[in-house]
């Protein structure tokens, strides 16, 4: 899988509105290592109609680049990262520490979505300031629920600002 990869989850009349300010699609950074974990977050987040900019990088010190390179950008920290714990290069939990450490993205609102059920993993994650933390469903049907997971992040994002 290349090291970053874009998606446009919107509709053609989304498309169509989407210099109207308050029709701004959300941005989602999706740090997964993982392929089918991948499709499957696509998936979750289509079936739930989430009308967004997905951006997909597939290890931790690419992903920690990335972050810190917002710093030096216009751009704005993504509206919602979702972040694996387990990933090649640099595990998440420094991803998470980068995330927060960065000016544009201490108030980022953050999902882990990981394998672990581990206590700790979770403890360490919270404390490290993920909003959430979500071991990945075994079921497909569970694993599409998160796209109204994810819906519900992402409003929460825009009226924190409002």
């Amino acid at each position: 899988m290349a090291a970053v990869q874009r998606f446009s989850l919107r509709s053609r009349a989304e498309k169509a509105n989407e210099n109207d300010p308050k029709l701004k699609p959300y941005s989602i950074l999706l740090i997964e290592d993982n392929i089918a974990d991948v499709g499957l977050v696509r998936e979750a987040l289509m079936e739930h109609n989430v009308e967004a900019d997905l951006v997909v990088i597939s290890d931790g010190d690419y992903a920690i680049q990335f972050i810190d390179n917002l710093d030096g950008q216009a751009g704005e920290c993504p509206d919602l990262v979702i972040l694996d714990l387990n990933l090649p290069k640099r595990p998440g939990r420094d991803v998470l520490e980068s995330i927060r450490k960065n000016s544009k993205c201490q108030e980022a609102r953050v999902a882990i979505l990981s394998s672990s059920d581990a206590a700790e993993d979770k403890a360490d994650a919270l404390k490290l300031g993920a909003h959430h933390y979500v071991r990945k469903p075994l079921r497909l049907a569970e694993f599409l629920d998160l796209g109204g997971f994810f819906k519900q992040m992402l409003a929460a994002s825009r009226t924190k600002d409002a």
